[in-house]
């Protein structure tokens, strides 16, 4: 008798049957905007959901502003402007770790093996998880800025630099929420997910430019600080919002982008395919 061997698909290839067969890059595009609109419905039937992405941006900047500017700057008109383009990173950063909770959610309770069955592409749960999350981080990024509009925030660089700033962080996360992706894939509860994604979170939004000036550091936090990601990205969106130095930052902020992607994008869809 001759011996049968079987593969696994790779991440452009779908299941039929069990049986695989190609996917074009453009129906890999098609299937994960499929699913990042189921991943959008998922706040309509959990409307709680809208209210924690209203209700965290509010504590944050009442919290940071109002109980610490004064500490910090002895001004906190002056602190507010200072910490807004850091609180929107901030709260689109920690809100990437929303994507490894449901992503491990969706597995322990079998979402993600009848995805398997279908002719899809085998990226495309993990893509459509992602791209509906971006909605989520995009009313994040308005609360926060609504927020600090109306307790005085006027920023320099009028709509179109709110916007282009908007833009860059949500590219940022993005490309983060790969590295979440990959963590809900490899970790085996949800409430895992959320522990260790905090022990990652914390160190790079806090050793960072978002809340002080990192020349206030010590000077071995202070290298750390101004190699981290998260103050190149805070730096670009104060440029763009408030004026000043913007070319270097955005582009260190791109090249993290397409660092974090390209490193985490592979390793987490093979861990979804071993984890489904």
């Amino acid at each position: 008798m001759s011996a049968v061997t079987t593969r696994e698909p790779s991440a452009n290839e779908g299941t039929a049957a069990g049986v695989p067969h190609r996917i074009t890059p453009a129906a890999t595009v098609r299937n994960g905007l499929q699913l990042a609109w189921r991943s959008v419905l998922k706040i309509k039937a959990n409307p709680e959901e809208v209210f924690g992405l209203i209700l965290q941006p509010v504590m944050f900047v009442t919290l940071f502003v109002f109980v610490f500017g004064q500490a910090l700057m002895g001004d906190w008109q002056a602190y507010r402007d200072f910490l807004m383009p850091g609180i929107v990173a901030q709260s689109v950063i920690f809100a990437t770790l929303g994507t490894g909770f449901a992503l491990s959610q969706d597995v322990e309770k079998g979402i993600f093996d009848r995805f398997r069955s279908l002719p899809i592409a085998r990226s495309a749960p993990l893509i459509g998880a992602i791209l509906g999350d971006l909605v989520r981080y995009t009313i994040t990024v308005v609360m926060v800025l609504l927020v600090g509009v109306l307790i005085g925030f006027r920023p320099e660089g009028g709509l179109v630099g709110v916007v282009a700033a908007g833009a860059l962080v949500l590219l940022f996360a993005f490309a983060l929420c790969w590295m979440s992706a990959f963590v809900g894939m490899i970790v085996r509860t949800p409430m895992a997910v959320q522990a260790f994604g905090m022990i990652l979170m914390f160190p790079l939004t806090f050793a960072s430019s978002a809340f002080v000036d990192p020349d206030s550091m010590p000077s071995w936090l202070r290298v750390i600080a101004a190699n981290n990601p998260v103050t190149h990205i805070v730096d670009a969106m104060r440029g763009l919002m408030l004026g000043g130095d913007v070319a270097g930052p955005v582009l260190w902020t791109l090249v993290w982008a397409a660092v974090i992607t390209a490193v985490f994008f592979p390793p987490a869809v093979w861990a979804y395919r071993r984890r489904t």
